[in-house]
């Protein structure tokens, strides 16, 4: 699981802002209907469907949709490191 904090928060009708979300690792369920090299490429689609699926508070789909860039951009770098091996994270953290 990945936390990330809204710079801009989501606001939603009768609720308090949402000002963060906790993403869960997507299982296959959750990727269904998706192409999974849409999701690590960050497409803009195959994540307004994932998120709502993976993300608690859920976000709805239009509130995906309206989320600042840089929110949107922490938010998809989170599901797709869910699918780097423990190697490939390491080699991220190590200097070049």
């Amino acid at each position: 699981m990945g936390k990330v904090t809204f710079q801009t928060p989501v606001a939603r009708k009768g609720a308090d802002p949402i000002t963060a979300v906790t993403v869960a690792k997507p299982n296959v369920g959750a990727l269904r209907g998706l192409a999974l090299t849409d999701v690590l490429r960050m497409d803009v689609r195959a994540l307004e469907r994932l998120l709502p699926r993976v993300t608690q508070p859920s976000l709805l789909p239009e509130e995906v949709a309206a989320l600042d860039p840089a929110d949107f951009l922490a938010l998809a770098g989170t599901v797709v490191s869910f699918f780097a091996t423990p190697d490939q994270m390491a080699a991220l953290d190590r200097p070049l």
